[in-house]
């Protein structure tokens, strides 16, 4: 077992690393803060669609008008996303430039917008122009202009290359002359580029990579494929870094284009037959989180025989059903515990590769919108898949083979952690035993002597941490909760503030999932890390250098713990402010 641990901990470093590069963040966060344009499109494509699995069809006016907003939210997608996956990398750039000398992140969206527009619209002087590459489809050359404009502006930034104006002009205007130089050469390197790739293959960038990429996209839909990509996403977590954040941005673009294939699929009247999308990742991959934890949190809670299995079974079993699994991956723990290795990793690979049997055999609709990542796992794959009869079928069966794989490793743990605390009951029966012949009893004085002294300490201890608070909390303290999906730090954040409401104190917190921490980091006292968010923990140190913020990490149960006890997790502030 120590060597297993021993072969993970060696591997934790360099997956760290990867997860932290600063493109890799920016390409996953761009992605992350365009998603509420996906899923608020998906609402029309359900309410054009979703009908369909009845036997109704809205007349042609009707789904028309439903598309339109679809078309023009969805339907532009990859522009918004470089001008998102832009404005991260220039957020990381501007860590390590002086305050005096950054990087204008309105002047680097505008500039990744026009260099996108340039290399993704097919013009045709008989068809007129084609969007389609405005699209889901031009994902992976916005990634290419979202990390390539940011260094053009840096370059130019550095080397002082810029039109000065004289002292006496406004800021805000010379701004502006600072901004035309690395907005011009921008422009003309993706115009460049795109006439050559056009007199050379006849396509503009979007087109050629959508060509090269072509066999990828295929692969990723094949059993093969989706396996090693569920199992990957499990192994990365297992080891102790957070799996989507590595394996999500190798597969956000393939992901979002099929949904909008299988959109176009199902508009045509045909089968929806993409499997690898937004929701197989978070409903089928990982159906209660990573690893497909949701039966085993229902496990913990019904079948432990330990009591400390069922306790973390009752706390976890809410989360998980919403997809917030870290109460169960670091309370049980599943994180590093060689008993759990197999089925962390082999649960997503046999729902994904039983998903596309579904979808390839059975022909069941795969996705066709994108929901939210917390609507429980059993009703997002049913409405997500249009209410496809066979979806049904396909939950119950799942959730049935997923508790086959997990149950056996359950009863090997639970019964080690029974064995141990049967074990330690024992123990502390008979140390009482020993004492009761020892010690004569006048027990109600001497009691009431022990209670007292009790009451007395728990009153110092009390009044320790009032006035330990009032020190540290003399003006309003801001605390930033981040997490990798903004669930369980919600949970943290809420704790605190209803906390300093109850105790009228200066505190005020806020959660973040990671990407979206940099809108009010300036004005935060303290920053607190979930343990998922450790690979991250360079970087925001950096951040947090910059604005003058203490920066604090967590383990996996004292993170849980503070997110179930306010008490706890207020403590835990004071001290790490007084530190």
């Amino acid at each position: 077992m120590h060597a297993f641990e021993a072969k993970m901990n060696k591997m934790k470093p360099a997956f760290a690393k990867f997860a932290a590069n600063k493109y890799v963040s920016a390409i996953r966060d761009g992605f992350i803060a365009a998603m509420p344009i996906i899923l608020f499109s998906s609402i029309f494509s359900l309410i054009a669609y979703v009908p369909n699995a009845w036997g109704f069809y809205w007349p042609t006016a009707v789904a028309n008008a439903l598309t339109v907003p679809y078309n023009f939210s969805m339907g532009m997608l990859s522009l918004f996303v470089a001008a998102t996956c832009a404005k991260n990398l220039t957020d990381s750039l501007n860590v390590k430039l002086p305050k005096t000398n950054q990087i204008n992140t309105i002047s680097v969206i505008m500039s990744a917008e026009i260099c996108f527009i340039i290399v993704a619209i097919v013009t045709n002087p008989k068809t007129g122009i084609d969007l389609t590459y405005m699209g889901t489809q031009g994902l992976v050359a916005a990634y290419l202009v979202g990390c390539i404009v940011p260094n053009i502006y840096k370059f130019c930034i550095v080397r002082n290359v810029r039109i000065t104006m004289p002292d006496q002009v406004p800021q805000n205007i010379a701004q502006t002359f600072t901004d035309i130089f690395p907005m011009l050469f921008s422009v003309v390197v993706f115009w460049v580029l795109n006439l050559i790739l056009q007199g050379a293959f006849h396509a503009n960038l979007s087109q050629c990579i959508i060509n090269l990429l072509s066999p990828i996209f295929h692969a990723s839909d094949s059993y093969l494929g989706l396996a090693l990509i569920a199992g990957a996403m499990a192994f990365f977590w297992f080891v102790g870094v957070q799996g989507p954040s590595i394996v999500a941005p190798a597969v956000s673009a393939i992901e979002t284009t099929n949904v909008g294939l299988n959109t176009a699929l199902m508009h045509a009247g045909q089968h929806a037959s993409h499997v690898l999308a937004v929701n197989t990742q978070d409903y089928i991959m990982n159906m209660g989180g990573t690893g497909s934890t949701l039966v085993l949190a229902y496990i913990f809670l019904l079948l432990s025989k330990s009591a400390q299995n069922k306790a973390v079974g009752k706390a976890s079993v809410i989360p998980v059903t919403f997809s917030v699994n870290e109460p169960i991956l670091f309370g049980a723990p599943i994180i590093m515990n060689p008993v759990f290795f197999i089925p962390f990793v082999v649960t997503p690979m046999v729902n994904v590769m039983l998903f596309k049997f579904f979808v390839d055999v059975l022909k069941m609709n795969s996705f066709i919108a994108t929901l939210p990542w917390t609507v429980p796992a059993p009703i997002g794959i049913v409405v997500g898949t249009g209410f496809a009869p066979l979806s049904f079928v396909f939950v119950i069966l799942a959730l049935i083979l997923d508790v086959l794989i997990w149950l056996p490793f359950f009863r090997v743990y639970d019964n080690d952690v029974y064995a141990k605390e049967q074990a330690a009951l024992a123990e502390e029966e008979a140390e009482k035993k020993a004492a009761a012949t020892t010690v004569a009893a006048p027990a109600a004085a001497s009691s009431a002597v022990v209670t007292a002294a009790k009451n007395t300490e728990t009153k110092k201890d009390d009044s320790a941490a009032s006035a330990d608070a009032s020190k540290v909390l003399n003006k309003d303290t801001n605390v930033m909760v981040i997490c990798a999906g903004g669930g369980t730090s919600g949970i943290l954040s809420k704790a605190l503030n209803k906390l300093a409401g109850e105790r009228n104190l200066p505190l005020h917190s806020v959660a973040r999932a990671y990407g979206q921490h940099m809108d009010v980091i300036d004005d935060m006292d303290l920053i607190i890390l979930a343990p998922q968010m450790d690979s991250m923990k360079d970087n925001l140190q950096e951040v947090a250098d910059k604005v003058g913020a203490k920066l604090v990490t967590t383990t996996g149960r004292q993170y849980i713990e503070l997110t179930q006890n306010k008490d706890k997790a207020f403590n835990f502030v004071v001290d790490s402010l007084k530190k």
